[in-house]
């Protein structure tokens, strides 16, 4: 029996019903330009879709921030009710989150200090913003139950240990009372969101053990505990290299392989949820597959990092492999994206 096509949107009927998880797309395709880039060191011929995945996210950037802004301005109710929503508001801070991470590609490609400081500064303040406005309103409120737990609360917390990928460099291209205020947001950002991502995880394993499974468009937010697993030991050697004190980097180094460690666990068991769902039948498209993205790129990039700084070669090959994953997963999400785009069917309100 076939259905009729479903009319085409409005453009004000697309900004309504536009989603914050959208720029979820633009932290993974940053992260993935960034490792591409790290392995172009052994793989030359890599540079060039380094390059190509940097310029497209600047452009997929640019081109998300229309609509989300015009949200605001045109639809504030619905923007507003989004915020008060137990699992999509966890997804605000992406937008901030895909700031840093741009400020990170700008560090990487061309050391670009200047306009990674233009997309710092507005992140990093945003990202405290967003995470105080989506905590405080479940904080007070009384909608959110253990049903609604998932990884995906992790995002405010993802958003401020990011914040030192490119603070900790950017840093050291300040001076003076800047220099000092900036370090001071490095700190406390990273602190704050360590913490927070250690209290969360415990509830949400809680979750896993008490409530029936997250599958269906939840399924890839299993992979999001790999976000702060990853980020957590990068942003921590970011930052030490610009304290006023010595720190030994072999104390830094151990704990950050024991996060490492908790990684290589859990991308096997996202993967076994992931493969669980599939078998099901409970893994349909829809944007929260960007939610298999960032957080392994995270990853990779922790590898490439630690394998680099710690000299253990397994490290960075353990890395390589989960990179070649992560090609594959960014490409069907893209693919996925761009017929949901073409269909109209993201833009359209779940059931």
């Amino acid at each position: 029996m076939s259905t009729a096509p479903l009319p085409p949107l409005s453009f004000s009927e697309i900004v309504r019903n536009f989603s914050p998880g959208w720029f979820a797309s633009v932290m993974g395709s940053g992260v993935l330009s960034l490792t591409t880039l790290a392995l172009a060191a052994h793989w030359p011929i890599l540079e060039a879709l380094a390059w190509g995945l940097h310029y497209f996210n600047l452009l997929l950037f640019a081109a998300l921030g229309v609509p989300w802004l015009a949200r605001w301005v045109i639809h504030p109710r619905a923007a507003l009710a989004t915020l008060q929503h137990p699992v999509q508001a966890s997804f605000y801070p992406t937008f901030s989150i895909a700031m840093l991470v741009i400020a990170a590609q700008f560090l990487a490609f061309g050391s670009q200090a200047s306009l990674a400081l233009w997309f710092w500064w507005p992140g990093a303040t945003l990202t405290f913003i967003l995470g105080f406005a989506v905590l405080y309103t479940m904080f007070q409120g009384e909608h959110v139950g253990l049903e609604h737990v998932t990884p995906a609360n992790f995002i405010p917390a993802v958003g401020l240990v990011v914040i030192p990928i490119a603070g900790g460099p950017l840093v050291g291209h300040l001076a003076g009372g800047v220099r000092d205020l900036a370090l001071l947001v490095n700190v406390v950002a990273l602190g704050a969101g360590t913490l927070m991502y250690l209290g969360l995880l415990g509830m949400t394993l809680q979750r896993k053990y008490l409530v029936k499974p997250a599958f269906g468009i939840l399924t890839p937010t299993a992979w999001i505990h790999l976000a702060p697993i990853g980020v957590i030991p990068v942003s921590v050697l970011n930052l030490a290299e610009q304290l006023p004190f010595a720190m030994w980097t072999g104390t830094l180094l151990f704990p950050g392989l024991l996060f490492w460690g908790f990684g290589v666990w859990w991308v096997v068991m996202a993967v076994l949820l992931t493969a669980t769902a599939k078998r099901r039948g409970l893994l349909p498209f829809a944007l929260s597959w960007w939610g298999f993205i960032f957080p392994l790129g995270a990853f990779v990039s922790a590898s490439f990092r630690l394998g680099r700084a710690s000299g253990l070669p397994g490290v960075e090959w353990v890395g390589i492999a989960c990179w070649g994953l992560l090609l594959v997963l960014w490409l069907l999400t893209l693919a996925g994206t761009v017929r949901g785009v073409m269909s109209g069917a993201v833009f359209r309100p779940h059931p």
